[in-house]
């Protein structure tokens, strides 16, 4: 992998303000070559047995277990996060991603014999699972390990070449050099391609076989244009605005060690974290201040922190200015419109350090209830009714996640069922992501198609219908020249066989000479 230099983007910790370094975008002509290497390793790769690129991708989990450290440092330099969050969601979860799909590819990628109706009973179907050919992955900012090295495994794992354009935000320069010089993963199978909006604009103008994507909605919204234009395929993964739903018959400890974690983790950038809360009125008064003070507790990120440890804190920094100023906007708006602010708020303006802040008596009216804050911020408002909490949690353009609480089991199925969005928790928030068996996506403008799950790996494949018949003589009924006979047989079977009343014996009857009738009258 090539990776340019030059002053266009400052990459900087967040943590410290420190430049790392600078990268630039690539040009229309480097794209074109980056696509033409893809076309000439792709072809050995759909060459490969599946257990051929298994192998393969296990040298991706021996990387990643071998340099954890480094990884982890690499992650938190760009992203700021704490090393217990970077860990989890990024190094664990890519092995844990590693031993499923590498045991589910071998049955998910072999041909499949399909079933037939009767009337093609004497002719077999199969279902080729065959690659795509190149796939263009972009990915976002908040987990760019993560979300670099999963779809492209499963996309390798397909028999595609995958090329990769990680956010500008946090491009991981000095990781992915590392990893291509260290981990002997098959070369150009994944190119990672450092850069910005140009780079992004010039690898699409390319035609990749499939885009999949995760980020903001308007990026999304644009990509989709884009794409539609050269009729591309592509996969959207954006926003959430998650809500989680409270009822008062939970245990108040667990529930509350829960929702914290669910909004904070991460810094709160999660388009799956936790930014509205609906608690039952029984239980209101116990659980907020709990919850507050057990808040109120957290470590927030520092510059002065020592990122080696596992406990350096527990909400990491913001990564991206201009999210800064997106959270900071949010907690000044719902300051305005009359919102209670519980703890934590603005401490120093345009500090990437936010502590993780709470407000009550919000409104649907207000950003942080409404608008993805992308940050360490919760909404609290109260309900009292199943049905109100329903829809108020229904009440957004977004529908990725959403997590439950209660102790009755068939209300969090029922409440879980009537949400609508791609995920829902009961009892827990989060987790779907961390199951790979299960499929991961949202609804309304929180995206389209469904990522990872049991059948993950056709995604990036073309299903390929296969009809096999035998070479003889028999001409089919259906076949030229058209005939009133024909046409009243077919009709006699057809009334027979898909009646309200199975006919047995008059489908035998009408069957039988339908097998025939195209020789018979086939053009002379």
């Amino acid at each position: 992998m090539t990776v340019l230099e030059s002053t266009a983007i400052k990459i900087t910790n967040p943590i410290n303000g420190e430049i790392q370094y600078e990268i630039d975008e690539i040009s229309a002509q480097q794209a074109k070559d980056i696509y033409e290497k893809a076309s000439v390793v792709q072809t050995k790769i759909q060459a490969m047995s599946v257990s051929q690129r298994v192998t393969e991708v296990l040298k991706i989990r021996d990387y990643v277990i071998a340099h954890s450290d480094f990884i982890l440092d690499c992650i938190i330099a760009e992203t700021g996060k704490c090393r217990t969050d970077a860990f989890a969601a990024e190094v664990f979860e890519v092995t844990d991603v590693i031993d499923v799909y590498t045991k589910l590819a071998p049955k998910q990628l072999k041909d499949q014999k399909m079933n037939w109706p009767i009337f093609l009973m004497e002719k077999k179907s199969r279902q080729f699972r065959e690659p795509l050919g190149t796939v263009l992955v972009i990915t976002p900012w908040n987990f760019p390990f993560y979300q670099v090295i999963v779809p492209s495994l499963m996309s390798f794992l397909a028999g595609n070449a995958t090329i990769v354009k990680p956010s500008e935000v946090t491009p991981l320069k000095p990781l992915w050099e590392h990893f291509f010089a260290n981990s002997g993963f098959m070369r150009d199978a994944i190119q990672v391609v450092i850069g910005g909006k140009e780079t992004g604009a010039h690898l699409l103008a390319q035609k990749p076989d499939k885009v999949h994507f995760t980020g903001s909605v308007n990026t999304g919204r644009k990509l989709m244009e884009a794409c539609a234009k050269q009729l591309i395929p592509i996969d959207l993964e954006l926003g959430g605005k998650d809500p989680s739903i409270v009822f008062d018959d939970v245990d108040i400890d667990r529930t509350v060690n829960g929702i914290m974690w669910g909004a904070f983790t991460n810094a709160g950038q999660n388009c799956t974290g936790i930014e509205r809360l609906y608690v039952q009125e029984g239980i209101y008064d116990k659980l907020v201040p709990y919850l507050v003070e057990r808040t109120k507790r957290l470590r927030t990120s520092h510059p002065n922190r020592d990122t080696k440890s596992a406990e350096d804190c527990d909400v990491g920094a913001v990564t991206a200015a201009f999210q800064v100023k997106i959270i900071e906007d949010h907690i000044e708006d719902a300051i305005a419109k009359g919102a209670t602010l519980l703890c934590g708020g603005i401490q120093e303006k345009g500090s990437h350090h936010i502590p993780p802040t709470i407000f009550e008596n919000c409104t649907h009216d207000m950003k942080v209830a409404s608008e993805e804050t992308f940050g360490p911020t919760l909404a609290i408002m109260k309900f009292k009714t199943e049905e109100e909490a329903i829809r108020l949690a229904n009440d957004s353009p977004y529908g990725l996640s959403a997590s439950v609480w209660s102790k009755d089991t068939e209300r969090g199925i029922r409440v879980a069922r009537a949400i609508k969005c791609g995920n829902v928790c009961i009892n827990n928030h989060m987790l779907n992501e961390a199951n790979p068996y299960l499929p991961f996506g949202g609804v309304k403008d929180s995206g389209i198609g469904r990522f990872k799950g049991e059948d993950g790996l056709l995604v990036f494949c073309n299903l390929k219908s296969v009809l096999l018949d035998k070479q003889g003589t028999l001409i089919e009924p259906q076949w030229y020249p058209y005939t009133n006979s024909k046409y009243k047989l077919l009709y006699a079977v057809m009334v027979s066989w898909f009646g309200k009343s199975r006919n047995w014996f008059k489908f035998i009857a009408n069957v039988l000479p339908l097998d025939g009738i195209g020789n018979k009258e086939k053009f002379k």
